[in-house]
């Protein structure tokens, strides 16, 4: 159960676009771990049911006993579900197929669209004093990222330097615009990222441009590179600021948390 009394908690961020391959589990990994090398206290929430954010944080299928899907069905203790991972100051909340079912169990349940916003603002979550959340949303918008938009404080959309990238914003759009008018009258944009940047390509450039365009300062001045050691890191269970530190991506990610943070400070000021 949230507890109303509670000061205020972490921030509450849901990384999400209904487009598969834009980036999302990537951008939760490396930011994850780039706001945790700046001394945050991160805790990756994986809501998707393929469960590669807590693959790519070295999290093996066979040590997985408790997963987002009892965090929300189950009344499981809070400190069983979190996990660490072998990144200091970053933890995990890891996710299994067994979540794929879970809109459909949710359905039932009155409070279906709350539990994950219930579930991240109970007193236990105090002693892990944490400064983020990061939830990493399945591609679709489906119930279980209305509970991620319903418990966040922002969205963070990552999107792909490709033809027809900005299309595909127009439902997420709706949904963002739904969920505030229902259950989130506070939710707001935390910013759209441009992934798989590559500036040896017109298509990229052409793609930022419009983004720039119709997004205005929504859009990171950041922008994450198409880089191999990105790409390879998930393989090794790493993020890309463990796996190649001096990488261009691993600095871009670096660059992302450090504007991340400038807006936060920002906002509070």
């Amino acid at each position: 159960m949230s507890d109303p009394t509670r000061p205020d908690g972490p921030k509450i961020i849901a990384i999400a676009n209904q487009k598969g391959g834009v980036g999302k589990t990537t951008t939760t990994i490396n930011l994850g771990a780039a706001l945790a090398e700046a001394g945050e206290n991160v805790l990756v929430v994986d809501l998707d049911p393929q469960g590669n954010a807590s693959t790519g944080l070295g999290v093996e299928a066979d040590s997985r006993k408790y997963t987002t899907y009892d965090l929300l069905l189950d009344d499981i203790p809070l400190g069983d579900v979190v996990q660490r991972t072998e990144t200091e100051n970053l933890l995990i909340i890891p996710a299994t197929v067994d979540l794929s079912s879970a809109d459909i169990e949710l359905i039932s349940n009155e409070k279906r669209s709350f539990l994950l916003h219930d579930a991240l603002r109970q007193r236990a979550m105090d002693e892990f004093d944490l400064d983020y959340i990061l939830i990493d949303c399945p591609p679709s918008l489906n119930l279980l990222t209305v509970n991620a938009m319903v418990a966040a404080h922002s969205i963070l959309v990552p999107l792909q330097s490709e033809f027809f990238a900005l299309e595909g914003l127009s439902q997420l759009m709706l949904t963002i615009r739904e969920v505030r008018q229902s259950a989130n009258q506070n939710l707001r944009i935390e910013g759209v990222v441009l992934t798989m940047f590559d500036a040896r390509n017109n298509l990229s450039t052409q793609v930022e441009q419009d983004a720039r365009d119709n997004l205005g300062d929504l859009v990171f001045k950041t922008r994450i590179p198409r880089n191999v050691r990105v790409s390879e890191a998930p393989s090794y269970a790493m993020s890309v600021l463990s796996y190649d530190p001096s990488s261009k991506g691993a600095q871009a990610y670096r660059d992302l948390a450090r504007e991340l943070l400038q807006n936060t400070a920002r906002i509070a000021a």
